[in-house]
Protein backbone atom coordinates (compact mmCIF):
# COMPACT_ATOMS: atom_id res chain seq x y z
CA UNK A 1 0.00 0.00 0.00
CA UNK A 2 1.14 3.25 -1.13
CA UNK A 3 2.07 5.71 1.50
CA UNK A 4 -0.66 9.42 1.85
CA UNK A 5 1.23 11.79 -0.40
CA UNK A 6 0.53 15.27 1.49
CA UNK A 7 -0.16 18.24 -0.98
CA UNK A 8 1.81 21.07 0.41
CA UNK A 9 1.50 24.91 -0.12
CA UNK A 10 3.66 25.14 -3.34
CA UNK A 11 1.01 22.70 -4.79
CA UNK A 12 -1.87 23.75 -3.73
CA UNK A 13 -1.63 27.61 -5.37
CA UNK A 14 0.20 25.86 -8.09
CA UNK A 15 -3.44 23.49 -8.96
CA UNK A 16 -5.26 26.54 -7.83
CA UNK A 17 -3.62 28.67 -10.93
CA UNK A 18 -3.90 26.06 -12.93
CA UNK A 19 -7.57 25.91 -12.14
CA UNK A 20 -7.98 29.61 -12.65
CA UNK A 21 -6.29 29.81 -16.09
CA UNK A 22 -8.73 26.92 -17.09
CA UNK A 23 -11.31 28.56 -16.18
CA UNK A 24 -10.03 31.77 -17.83
CA UNK A 25 -9.59 29.64 -20.88
CA UNK A 26 -12.97 28.15 -21.21
CA UNK A 27 -14.65 32.02 -20.58
CA UNK A 28 -12.75 33.49 -23.82
CA UNK A 29 -13.44 30.40 -25.64
CA UNK A 30 -17.35 31.25 -24.67
CA UNK A 31 -16.75 34.81 -25.08
CA UNK A 32 -15.25 34.53 -28.77
CA UNK A 33 -17.54 32.36 -30.53
CA UNK A 34 -20.49 33.94 -32.22
CA UNK A 35 -23.63 34.17 -30.69
CA UNK A 36 -25.93 30.85 -31.63
CA UNK A 37 -29.00 32.22 -34.31
CA UNK A 38 -30.84 29.38 -32.08
CA UNK A 39 -30.08 31.42 -29.06
CA UNK A 40 -30.58 34.53 -29.96
CA UNK A 41 -34.31 33.38 -31.54
CA UNK A 42 -34.92 31.64 -28.32
CA UNK A 43 -33.90 35.24 -26.23
CA UNK A 44 -35.91 37.31 -28.74
CA UNK A 45 -38.85 34.94 -27.85
CA UNK A 46 -38.25 35.10 -24.45
CA UNK A 47 -38.13 38.64 -23.87
CA UNK A 48 -41.49 39.09 -26.68
CA UNK A 49 -43.23 36.28 -23.84
CA UNK A 50 -42.13 38.32 -20.81
CA UNK A 51 -43.34 42.19 -22.53
CA UNK A 52 -46.55 40.52 -23.49
CA UNK A 53 -46.74 38.61 -20.18
CA UNK A 54 -46.00 42.30 -18.15
CA UNK A 55 -48.46 44.33 -20.83
CA UNK A 56 -51.20 41.70 -19.70
CA UNK A 57 -50.78 42.20 -15.88
CA UNK A 58 -50.73 45.79 -16.62
CA UNK A 59 -53.95 45.82 -18.13
CA UNK A 60 -54.74 43.77 -15.00
CA UNK A 61 -53.99 45.90 -12.16
CA UNK A 62 -55.77 49.00 -14.15
CA UNK A 63 -58.90 46.87 -14.20
CA UNK A 64 -58.49 45.83 -10.88
CA UNK A 65 -58.24 49.73 -9.80
CA UNK A 66 -61.04 50.73 -12.15
CA UNK A 67 -62.80 47.95 -10.11
CA UNK A 68 -62.33 49.28 -7.06
CA UNK A 69 -62.75 52.89 -8.00
CA UNK A 70 -66.45 51.64 -9.22
CA UNK A 71 -66.89 49.34 -5.77
CA UNK A 72 -65.74 52.72 -3.65
CA UNK A 73 -68.10 55.00 -5.90
CA UNK A 74 -71.24 52.66 -4.89
CA UNK A 75 -69.79 52.80 -1.38
CA UNK A 76 -70.16 56.54 -1.18
CA UNK A 77 -73.50 56.20 -2.62
CA UNK A 78 -74.74 53.87 -0.89
CA UNK A 79 -73.47 55.98 2.33
CA UNK A 80 -75.06 58.71 0.94
CA UNK A 81 -78.34 57.35 0.41
CA UNK A 82 -78.68 56.31 4.05
CA UNK A 83 -77.54 59.03 5.50
CA UNK A 84 -80.84 60.93 2.87
CA UNK A 85 -82.80 58.25 4.75
CA UNK A 86 -81.91 58.88 8.02
CA UNK A 87 -82.51 62.79 7.80
CA UNK A 88 -86.01 61.85 6.13
CA UNK A 89 -86.79 59.79 8.74
CA UNK A 90 -85.46 62.09 11.69
CA UNK A 91 -88.00 64.73 9.74
CA UNK A 92 -90.67 62.44 9.68
CA UNK A 93 -90.34 61.89 13.05
CA UNK A 94 -89.88 64.86 14.53
CA UNK A 95 -93.27 66.11 12.10
CA UNK A 96 -95.38 63.07 13.89
CA UNK A 97 -94.00 64.44 17.58
CA UNK A 98 -95.44 68.26 16.52
CA UNK A 99 -98.74 66.92 15.33
CA UNK A 100 -98.83 64.94 18.76
CA UNK A 101 -97.70 67.76 21.01
CA UNK A 102 -100.37 69.84 18.94
CA UNK A 103 -103.06 67.72 19.57
CA UNK A 104 -101.86 67.42 23.28
CA UNK A 105 -102.30 71.10 22.97
CA UNK A 106 -105.86 71.60 21.70
CA UNK A 107 -106.76 68.99 24.31
CA UNK A 108 -105.31 70.85 27.16
CA UNK A 109 -106.78 74.44 25.59
CA UNK A 110 -110.21 72.71 25.15
CA UNK A 111 -110.64 71.95 28.74
CA UNK A 112 -109.40 74.68 29.80
CA UNK A 113 -111.97 76.74 28.17
CA UNK A 114 -114.29 74.24 29.84
CA UNK A 115 -113.62 74.78 32.97
CA UNK A 116 -113.67 78.70 32.71
CA UNK A 117 -117.00 78.09 30.93
CA UNK A 118 -117.95 76.43 33.90
CA UNK A 119 -117.38 78.93 36.01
Amino acid sequence: MAGFKENTFSDRLTAAEAAKKAALERFRAKVSQPPDPELLAKRAELVKAREEREAKRAIEKAAKAEQDRLLAIEAEAKRLADEEAARIAAIEEAAARAAIEAGQKAARDARYAARKARK
